[in-house]
């Protein structure tokens, strides 16, 4: 309600009123807005433990393409190319794996530098359990930030220079955590960042 009622004042009465007014409402209207995608990540994080499917086998190349086929606009926009090799199956959540994936290639569709963002997936089976990869050649992160990354509302990066709530990063490791995994970060300033996580690598013949 008060996000309807602030966008109906700014549409109706911009430039009716006095340029203070106007940069007031513009204000509210961003504050309002922010304020609903804290709501909905902080929802999203409180809900991986408690509203998650189960853990089964599910194939970590759909749940890819379901990922990038969310992020297909900012694809678009900033021209990147995402490429992977084959995936495994894997006993997981396959919708908290498609969370996952989007929020760890939408990073590196927004942390990019001056050139069109590059992500590149891979997997490497380590005994039972496999190893995710997702690189990028993008900004970077000093490793005295490794640790906060992880943490909930920790930004490196001011609103204005890349947008988002500090959340995405802790749903990632929250979701790994729940599947048993480990998450990790590679990366130095203006070389590019390689998240990775396991995952326990789906039986080569389930049980029927």
């Amino acid at each position: 309600m008060v996000a309807s009622y602030t966008q109906l004042l700014g549409r109706r009465y911009k430039g009716k009123l006095d340029a203070d007014a106007d940069e007031f409402i513009h204000y509210a209207v961003d504050g309002v807005n922010r304020m609903q995608r804290l709501i909905q990540d902080l929802l999203t994080y409180s809900r991986v433990g408690t509203q998650g499917r189960g853990i089964r086998p599910c194939d970590a190349g759909r749940a890819l393409e379901r990922a990038t086929a969310n992020l297909q606009a900012a694809i678009q926009e900033t021209q990147a190319s995402v490429e992977h090799g084959p995936l495994p199956a894997v006993l997981a959540d396959e919708t908290q794996l498609t969370q996952l994936f989007q929020n760890l290639v939408g990073n590196a569709l927004k942390f990019h530098g001056a050139a069109p963002p590059r992500v590149r997936v891979r997997a490497e089976p380590r005994g039972e359990e496999v190893r995710f990869t997702v690189r990028d050649w993008g900004i970077g992160i000093a490793p005295e930030y490794f640790e906060r990354i992880f943490v909930i509302f920790q930004r490196l990066h001011g609103k204005a220079e890349y947008p988002g709530t500090g959340i995405g990063l802790a749903i990632c490791k929250k979701i790994v955590e729940r599947h048993g995994g480990r998450i990790g970060v590679e990366s130095q300033p203006g070389e590019g960042t390689a998240f990775w996580f396991t995952l326990p690598a789906a039986p080569s013949h389930p049980e029927s």
